[in-house]
């Protein structure tokens, strides 16, 4: 594949070395985070905070990402918690920033900034954080899944309608990319997949973007097991989702969100037994509520994801919905003890 005449940066053997020497920990969740400063709409729009350039007519409360150039000192801390309750990764605020997930708020204009700001505050946080105690730390550039299908039709009464196309996805997640790249980002997460072929939007972009800019960042891909079914919204097993993004020789494969630890295991059991990549795995803390939210402790997810260590299925674990960096530091402590999972080859990874 000519992407992979792109030389990688620095980047990627810094992490397989690290990796081949202990289980690594990647951040908690942002959101919940978010949502217990209880921000109001003036706090989102960056009153007792910085002044936002990008305007909108439409509410901006619940727009998290627009908090990068709102309320950066908060999401600087945030992540600065995540790097000091153990993680060696921590992904950028940047899981809605694109022009498709945007256009609920009519801030577009916005996305590019969103991006390479949104990295350069995580890289600042890092920094800190080794400054304190000499561990490298990197920062993964979050994509999401957007907001919309191209596998799916939202109509039920036309099922050949799609409301966005593949070329729609790759401009909005390349300049997605670009930006990321353009603040620094280490590596690129394409996370919380429900649609591969969404994913493989996100995958063409990264390889354009890499043309680009003359090197090849390391590429983590994490899909997204929505029930007991064990498939993806857009109908394919862990077996399956593996084979469809394996041409992208990605750093990283595994499966976030949707499903507490001990739901996702035999998911990711099976990714596990097929894939030729390190397997990453940040489960949510358990099952939300009536109200939304999430009651599993740290004590409570720490022992399920040692689960995951312990039977050898992991390479790199943190947490997605619900998580704190109280969850990170118990997981990173409760991994500690583990060899990570081998690779058949570890230099095909």
């Amino acid at each position: 594949m000519r992407a992979f005449n792109i030389p990688p940066t620095d980047t990627e053997a810094a992490l397989k070395r690290a990796a081949r020497e202990r289980i690594l920990i990647l951040d908690g969740a942002m959101g919940t985070q978010i949502q217990s400063l209880g921000l109001d709409e003036d706090a989102f729009l960056g009153h007792g905070g910085h002044s936002c350039a990008y305007h909108s007519d439409h509410p901006q409360k619940g727009n998290n990402d627009l908090l990068i150039l709102t309320q950066p000192d908060e999401i600087e801390r945030i992540h600065y918690d995540f790097a000091m309750a153990g993680a060696d990764i921590v992904e950028t605020n940047t899981f809605s920033s694109t022009t498709i997930a945007q256009a609920d708020y009519a801030m577009e204009e916005a996305v590019h900034d969103l991006n390479a700001q949104g990295a350069r505050i995580a890289r600042r946080a890092m920094d800190r954080a080794t400054a304190e105690d000499g561990k490298p730390r990197w920062v993964a550039g979050a994509v999401g899944p957007t907001n919309r299908t191209a596998s799916i039709s939202p109509d039920v009464n036309d099922p050949g309608y799609r409301a966005v196309t593949f070329d729609d996805l790759r401009r909005a997640y390349g300049q997605q990319i670009r930006g990321l790249i353009a603040g620094g980002a280490d590596l690129i997460l394409i996370e919380t997949i429900f649609d591969t072929l969404n994913a493989k939007a996100a995958i063409f972009a990264c390889f354009e973007a890499f043309a680009e800019h003359g090197k090849r960042l390391p590429v983590m891909i994490s899909g997204t097991i929505t029930d007991a079914s064990g498939r993806t919204l857009s109908g394919q097993t862990p077996t399956a989702f593996w084979h469809s993004v394996r041409h992208a020789r990605p750093f990283t494969v595994g499966l976030n969100c949707a499903l507490g630890a001990n739901a996702m295991r035999p998911h990711l059991k099976e990714l596990s037994d097929v894939a030729d990549a390190l397997i990453c795995a940040y489960p949510n803390a358990g099952l939300p509520n009536a109200f939304g939210e999430y009651d599993e402790g740290p004590d409570d997810t720490a022992p399920q994801v040692e689960q995951f260590a312990r039977e050898g299925l992991v390479n790199v674990v943190g947490g997605c919905c619900g998580t704190t960096p109280d969850h990170i530091r118990a997981i990173a402590e409760a991994v500690a003890k583990y060899e990570p999972r081998k690779l058949p080859s570890y230099t095909d990874a």
